[in-house]
């Protein structure tokens, strides 16, 4: 089964045609199923908190608590994740994750800088503003959502697309932060 499902993904990959079908499955899901928790109250007000806490960061203390997170991530009890993992707004999250049923595999959201706020997993790096998923939505405003390549994710075994969108205050429509959904390719 897995060498089917492996030749199916690469299949996709090689055809343009087929990713382009994939990525229009995974925004319509996204469209459909997720755009409402991005101004649901819970997630609003865990990025407008942090974004208040790291708003004077610079980027050599972004880098530093980057780096802090990548040697936390094998910790038991690393008090910077388990304040990511352990939150209201990543309850919501897991909890959309479950009545999502294998749909989603991962969720996590950012602050206006890149930072994890909420996830329902442990991300491997902490600092997504580098990355596709933070800089083809946040700064792109309210309407943007980007869908990366179907990837085999390696601590699921799954393959999955993660499609990012922005988190907006509904207090006044303004971008605050990101969200990322990885969706479960196989069973889209």
């Amino acid at each position: 089964m897995k060498s089917f499902l492996l030749t199916t993904c690469l299949l996709a990959l090689a055809s343009p045609a087929v990713a382009l079908e994939s990525a229009d499955k995974a925004r319509a899901y996204i469209t459909q199923n997720v755009v409402g928790w991005a101004s649901d109250p819970v997630l609003v007000s865990a990025v407008l908190a942090q974004n208040i806490r790291t708003a004077s960061l610079t980027q050599a203390e972004i880098d530093a608590l980057d780096a802090q997170w990548r040697v936390e991530t094998g910790a038991a009890n690393s008090a910077m994740i388990m304040g990511v993992l352990q939150n209201a707004a990543s309850s919501f999250l897991v909890d959309r994750m479950t009545e999502a049923g294998g749909s989603i595999t991962e969720v996590f959201i950012m602050d206006a800088r890149g930072l994890n706020v909420a996830a329902s997993a442990v991300t491997s790096d902490y600092w997504q503003g580098d990355e596709e998923k933070f800089s083809e939505t946040f700064p792109k405003g309210a309407n943007a959502i980007h869908v990366g390549d179907v990837e085999l994710d390696e601590s699921t075994q799954t393959y999955q697309v993660q499609v990012s969108l922005p988190l907006i205050n509904p207090a006044d429509g303004t971008v605050i932060g990101a969200m990322t959904v990885a969706l479960n390719a196989e069973s889209m």
